[in-house]
């Protein structure tokens, strides 16, 4: 129990002192507030529309920087920009230790090989959760100075329509995490790690989905991959196939199964980065 505490606080020390750890957070509210705001306001402001704004009506586009609209904002960007930076600091998190040596020097010492990973894990959670609630933070300011600034009513989202908008993207944001986290483990190198892992999001499950349509057993395949539950879930409540549309999100799997799905890799995920640990030698 000591060294599950002291795990996630020696990490979470370490994250902080981590220019990556702040470039990869910094990089995702970038791109939150250029294509959550910024692209869509200007078209709206320009009556032009553009790649990201493509058939959205000038009321529409108001109505997506507003403050109402801030829980589909914060989720929209998470299945495929926001995963992918996510994926990429659980990779680094993992992959660094192993070349800076410190996994060695610490699991030698003593401690449990499991209670220092998931100790380790944990301070990730920690990490996906500050972002997902500086997100927040950024859009509502954001939003807020819109409404303000063109005269319409400040109308806040509820508080259950934010939280829910909030936990569809810590979950979508901490799975991706959780399997960057592994890759860097098994890689035991940030190169290979990210590499593989944004060959996998970005390229690998696009392909996939698009062979499902000549392959019945591809598209089954399809359905249980980490992206395809992460898409369905953010489709379930920001609404995939509309005009602007966010790349990754999608409707495959009903709110439900997608749900369970990626609660079940957030499960599995931790699992088997502990047992590969446990079992493999840290030379």
């Amino acid at each position: 129990m000591t060294t599950m505490v002291a795990s996630p606080r020696a990490d979470l020390l370490r994250v902080r002192k981590w220019p990556a750890a702040w470039v990869t957070g910094g990089a995702w509210l970038v791109l939150l507030v250029l294509f959550g705001y910024v692209f869509n306001y200007v078209a709206y402001r320009s009556g032009n529309g553009s790649f990201a704004t493509d058939g959205m009506a000038d009321a529409a586009l108001l109505e997506s920087v507003l403050p109402a609209n801030l829980p589909e904002t914060i989720t929209s960007g998470t299945p495929m920009f926001g995963g992918a930076l996510m994926m990429v600091l659980g990779a680094m998190a993992a992959s660094s230790g192993y070349g800076w040596g410190s996994w060695k020097t610490i699991l030698t010492q003593g401690p449990s090989r499991s209670a220092v990973t998931l100790g380790s894990l944990l301070s990730l959670a920690v990490v996906v959760a500050v972002t997902v609630v500086a997100s927040v933070v950024v859009g509502l300011g954001i939003s807020t100075g819109i409404a303000l600034v063109e005269g319409v009513d400040v109308a806040l989202p509820t508080v259950t329509d934010l939280g829910r908008g909030a936990g569809t993207a810590f979950l979508v944001l901490l799975m991706w995490a959780l399997f960057g986290y592994l890759l860097g483990t098994l890689a035991r190198g940030p190169a290979l790690a990210v590499g593989l892992g944004l060959v996998w999001s970005l390229v690998v499950e696009n392909l996939l989905r698009g062979v499902g349509g000549l392959l019945d057993w591809v598209e089954s395949l399809t359905t249980v991959l980490p992206g395809t539950a992460a898409g369905s879930l953010v489709g379930s409540l920001a609404g995939a196939g509309a005009p602007g549309g966010a790349p990754g999100v999608l409707d495959t799997l009903s709110g439900t199964q997608a749900l369970v799905t990626l609660l079940a890799y957030v499960v599995l995920l931790p699992v088997v980065t502990v047992l590969v640990v446990n079992r493999r030698d840290l030379a």
